[in-house]
């Protein structure tokens, strides 16, 4: 028999672990297991065999001398006070491969669509440091959504990352919808954290659709699951993500959302005994946020855009968890209740909104057309209670007047179709029209200063005129 077909034989007895940690459950407490042993390290997986002879996964959040504390990863019915905990010696992986592309993953990376078994072609951590800040690769190329308001007036780079910042129903699981059916990225990851179980298969086929799972992976953990699956499942999907911008892909990355990230981190720090600090978060709260996020972005020949929501409690973009993740982003899309109320959608309040790169891969002309817009937009919002009840008189001001009259044609453009597809070269003339200007074609390009610099024979910023998917893949 060939060497060859032994071979994944050889690998899993090679392997193989032949000496076993093991302990013994000693108190069950809502959700937190603790065992005497076994020996372990915290973010290790254990398997704890339950009374009718079952295995239940779990992780280590805590050790206390010889005590340690285990979050499941399901029911913890059937645990009994003596039940074997065995130590697996290592930290939670999952299986990634190109067979990944359509499928739904749980939070230890098993398909969940009742589809067939996943063949991995590696093995990624879930729990990964960031790439260096040195070895980071320079963001200068656009990448496109198919949203009209962002492409045009909030322009994101490849390897940005952006929240999405709302309250509950204004829209920000549609506006993610849209942004996966039509992004130019080459493959989407998409994170639903702690959904409502009836959510998920609504965006899965209606939102997201048969077009957009082709070229997608969504990794799933709703809100009846365990805080250590919703929280992990996070890190998982991020993992699957580093793996596509590893073969070279350029990777949409799309977390809803953040704060049930952040919910599910502090049950498992209060169940862990740690102190409650900012509306009842505890520290790790803080800490394990810029860790996730700061793996998304750039590198030498690929990247992660990050797109992440942010639920805002009460509405308020001030409370701990919007505030911490707004000051480590590179900039937000706040969505504003009183549009959705007006049945403008999507919901995007431009003038609340900012991205921090959007002038990094604009070209001149299309900047000041956007500095343009919003400086009519930003009038007609100061005067609007005077221009509604009648007390501004035309001719005051020049700029009110043509704010007003512009007001309808800025509202009609920034209103999108869920499924309306808006394709960039057409946004961004329909925006230069709204201005007054004419758009260049060099400014259609993914990377609009490199497009000009090439159209006029020069270098800008080291780059040549030679197309950005071939600068990504190291061409002459």
């Amino acid at each position: 028999m060939p060497l060859s077909i032994l071979s994944k034989y050889i690998d899993c007895v090679e392997n193989t672990d032949t000496i076993h940690c093991t302990g013994r459950v000693t108190a069950v407490r809502g959700m937190l297991i603790e065992s005497q042993g076994p020996r372990s390290m915290v973010g290790e997986l254990c398997t704890v065999t339950l009374e009718d002879g079952g295995e239940l996964f779990a992780e280590v959040v805590g050790l206390e001398g010889p005590r340690v504390k285990l979050m499941p990863y399901g029911d913890t019915r059937g645990i009994g006070v003596g039940c074997e905990v065995r130590a697996s010696g290592s930290v939670l992986q999952v299986g990634v491969g190109q067979s990944l592309l359509g499928r739904v993953i749980d939070a230890l990376g098993r398909p969940c669509d009742g589809k067939k078994e996943i063949i991995p072609e590696d093995y990624y951590p879930a729990i990964a440091p960031p790439p260096p800040a040195m070895e980071r690769a320079e963001i200068r190329e656009r990448i496109d959504t198919g949203v009209r308001a962002i492409d045009s007036m909030l322009t994101l780079a490849r390897g940005q990352r952006i929240g999405i910042f709302s309250g509950s129903g204004v829209g920000k699981s549609t506006l993610l919808s849209m942004i996966a059916r039509n992004t130019n990225a080459d493959v989407n990851v998409i994170a639903l954290e702690g959904e409502r179980v009836r959510e998920v298969l609504d965006f899965i086929n209606r939102d997201l659709g048969e077009e957009g799972m082709k070229r997608s992976v969504v990794v799933v953990s709703t809100s009846d699951q365990p805080s250590i699956a919703r929280l992990r499942s996070a890190f998982v999907a991020t993992a699957v993500a580093e793996y596509f911008r590893d073969q070279g892909k350029d990777v949409m990355l799309m977390f809803d959302s953040i704060t049930r990230f952040a919910h599910a981190q502090r049950e498992i720090g209060l169940a862990a005994g740690e102190p409650p600090a900012q509306r009842g978060y505890p520290p790790s709260v803080f800490e394990m946020i810029p860790k996730l996020l700061e793996r998304a972005g750039a590198v030498p020949g690929g990247s992660i855009t990050g797109i992440y929501t942010v639920l805002v409690d009460s509405d308020d973009l001030d409370e701990p968890i919007s505030d911490k993740v707004r000051g480590t982003i590179d900039g937000h899309i706040v969505l504003a209740r009183r549009l959705a109320q007006r049945r403008h959608y999507p919901a995007i309040d431009v003038l609340g909104s900012i991205s921090r790169l959007a002038n990094r891969v604009s070209g001149k002309v299309k900047k000041q057309a956007v500095t343009k817009i919003l400086r009519l937009m930003a009038s007609y919002a100061e005067n609007e209670d005077m221009i509604l009840v009648g007390a501004y008189q035309k001719g005051a001001s020049a700029e009110i007047d043509e704010a007003i009259a512009i007001h309808g044609s800025i509202e009609a453009f920034l209103t999108q179709d869920e499924y309306e597809v808006c394709p960039f070269a057409d946004t961004v003339k329909k925006l230069g029209d709204l201005a007054g200007m004419e758009i260049p074609e060099t400014e259609l390009a993914p990377n609009p200063s490199a497009a000009a610099a090439a159209e006029g024979g020069i270098k800008a910023e080291g780059v040549s005129g030679a197309p950005a998917a071939a600068l990504r893949e190291g061409a002459p």
